[in-house]
């Protein structure tokens, strides 16, 4: 066989190769995809909800800076450009931000190692009158956040339950994104995790919603939904963790006080969505 011919039949070869399903070539080398290892996981996990507590151009250039970043950020008033609004992706969603900090969710920490963070333009909160005033967020904002929630959720099978707040992963140091974010309305489009009232209703068992309760059994409570709760807590800590909670799905009253009404919600969500 001569060299020419031999040359052409290795060239075939190499091409049908190339055309193999499952087979890609890079150029250099190829690379064969057929056996894909059983033990193998998703690095997203997680969506974090924040608000910046500054205006837009600050925000922006804080979280384009060297400390501090996050994959979106959502301006209050989303500018439109050809009929559609317009958002900021700062951060690959494949590539970890610095958005998260120290974190705890669900027995895991590093949360910003397994998350996507969304920065809301929101100027958070002011003290008056010795009470937190939190703003309230743009109707547009929030429907243009919901479009993205859940583009993010069904591209990565992000579970209900680990749609959270920085505030829930972050209680001891966290606010955001306040009790003014609309949980229950963006859980009924799919987003994020919230009691069902019928079984909150069923766990109350007649009690007055405010009667106080034991705080280590609610906080036993809020450990297995996924909270960080260690026994060398202080009271104030403990508090921390629980209005944490309650500003997610009891943000009529964010007190941190153990009552039956935040226990009894604790209750039906594990019933709904199980231990963390």
């Amino acid at each position: 066989m001569s060299m020419r011919a031999l040359l052409i039949i290795l060239a075939a070869l190499l091409a049908g190769c190339a055309g193999e399903k499952g087979v890609v070539d890079r150029g250099d080398y190829q690379v064969d995809l057929r056996r894909p290892a059983q033990a193998a996981y998703p690095r997203i996990k997680v969506l974090v909800i924040h608000y910046t507590a500054d205006d837009f151009d600050s925000s922006l250039a804080t979280l384009t800076d060297r400390n501090v970043s996050a994959h979106y950020l959502v301006p209050d008033n989303p500018p439109v450009r050809n009929g559609k609004p317009v958002i900021w992706q700062l951060v690959p969603e494949q590539e970890l931000a610095w958005h998260a900090g120290i974190s705890y969710w669900r027995g895991t920490n590093r949360i910003n190692d397994t998350s996507i963070g969304i920065e809301l333009e929101n100027r958070g909160w002011r003290r008056q009158g010795g009470q937190k005033q939190f703003a309230p967020f743009n109707p547009a904002q929030i429907a243009v956040l919901a479009k993205l929630a859940r583009d993010i959720i069904n591209s990565y099978n992000i579970l209900p339950v680990n749609v959270v707040a920085h505030s829930d992963i972050a209680p001891q140091r966290k606010d955001d994104p306040g009790p003014l974010f609309p949980w229950a309305e963006l859980a009924k489009q799919g987003i994020g995790a919230w009691p069902d009232p019928a079984r909150v209703n069923f766990w109350l068992m007649g009690r007055s919603p405010y009667q106080p309760v034991d705080s280590s059994e609610l906080l036993a409570l809020l450990a297995q939904y996924g909270y960080e709760v260690t026994p060398e807590m202080t009271p104030a800590q403990q508090k921390r963790v629980i209005e944490a909670f309650q500003m997610h799905f009891r943000p009529a009253r964010y007190d941190g006080v153990a009552d039956a009404e935040t226990q009894a919600i604790a209750q039906a969500l594990l019933e709904k969505y199980g231990r963390g």
